[in-house]
């Protein structure tokens, strides 16, 4: 059985109230969700939005249907809005400058080693997206870094596949001068 059949099945278990499998999708769908989230709420903020997310997901299960892909839609789109939801929040309140060198940690089952390293190259990647303009660096850390298809991801913005596809394209450009640029 290939990842994607085992995690379909985990999705469908998990619906079933099957606790483990509910593990076993979340280790696979947390780490990409919470990369995703600090683009849009910096790293301080990001795992308590994701945990608004889950906690909504999980009482609102009974709502959904579908596979892995549609999990993942799903709670991207959750995930969002509550960042949103966040963003309009903290622009009606003062909030205290915090440091951007902590990323939440990866579930458990992870190389610590290979982690630090990678952890240095997702960072500066995370920290370099999220300086784009919004709309191009949700485009990218859906298209690119989540593997959403435009019409998904065009669904989790609330846009047309195009202008999703274009908003990406126009984003990676931006990316590719300022790696350029770079000493």
């Amino acid at each position: 059985m290939g990842e994607q059949e085992g995690l379909d099945c985990a999705v469908e278990a998990m619906q079933a109230g099957d606790e483990a499998a509910f593990r076993v999708v979340y280790r696979h769908v947390q780490p990409p969700l919470l990369r995703y989230l600090t683009v849009l709420v910096g790293p301080a903020e990001a795992e308590d939005v994701a945990s608004e997310a889950w906690s909504q997901a999980f009482r609102d299960l009974d709502r959904f249907s579908g596979d892995a892909d549609g999990f993942r839609g799903w709670i991207t789109t959750i995930g969002r809005n509550r960042a949103l939801d966040h963003l309009r929040h903290a622009r009606r309140r003062p909030v205290a400058d915090e440091s951007v060198d902590d990323l939440a940690d990866l579930p458990d089952d992870v190389d610590v080693e290979a982690e630090a390293v990678g952890r240095i190259d997702s960072e500066a990647v995370i920290r370099l997206i999220g300086s784009l303009p919004r709309d191009q660096a949700e485009a990218i850390m859906l298209r690119t870094v989540l593997g959403f298809d435009a019409p998904t991801a065009a669904r989790i913005l609330g846009k047309r596949p195009g202008a999703v596809r274009a908003a990406a394209h126009r984003g990676l450009k931006q990316l590719a001068k300022r790696i350029a640029e770079e000493p």
